[in-house]
């Protein structure tokens, strides 16, 4: 399983597009830590959150990046700062719809993460039950029409960012 730079280094050497399935209720992230506790604390957030460097490092380079994240609210502490962030993100560039599983059932989707790369490569990622990131592991050319399928009912079902109003 790829983990750390290795892991990282995917969002280098892709060509074209990345999309992400997300279906976590929490996610563990070092690097969010005080970030977290600083959104839970109501404290303003960095001004890098008006516009993502990490997505807009992608999308500048013409590159495309898309994720849909299946939640169920009402949300966690966690999806409300992952929401409030996401606005950044789209500025930088990245397309992001939303499932929410309390209103809309959407059969056919997976019950974990992955990301799929230029339609070529798909790699399902594993954490921990409470969110913390174990690897992610490269799935066999065979698993691609499974998981583009789900990409496909994913972006089908899911409303834009910006529409959708949590409970």
């Amino acid at each position: 399983m790829l983990v750390g730079d290795d892991f990282a280094s995917l969002f280098d050497s892709f060509e074209r597009d990345a999309f992400r399935f997300e279906c976590l209720s929490v996610y563990d992230i070092d690097d969010e830590k005080d970030e977290f506790e600083a959104f839970l604390a109501g404290d303003p957030m960095p001004p890098e959150w008006a516009d993502n460097p990490w997505v807009r490092a992608i999308t500048d380079r013409g590159k495309s990046i898309s994720r849909v994240h299946a939640l169920r609210s009402p949300l966690t502490d966690y999806l409300r700062y992952e929401l409030a962030a996401y606005p950044g993100n789209v500025a930088a560039g990245e397309s992001i719809g939303i499932i929410d599983r309390a209103h809309q059932d959407v059969p056919g989707l997976p019950d974990h993460d992955f990301w799929l790369f230029d339609d070529t490569d798909v790699y399902r990622m594993f954490y921990t039950p409470d969110g913390k990131f174990e690897g992610a592991e490269l799935l066999s050319a065979d698993r691609l029409p499974e998981y583009r399928r789900y990409r496909e009912i994913a972006q089908a079902n899911a409303v834009p960012l910006q529409e959708y109003r949590p409970d």
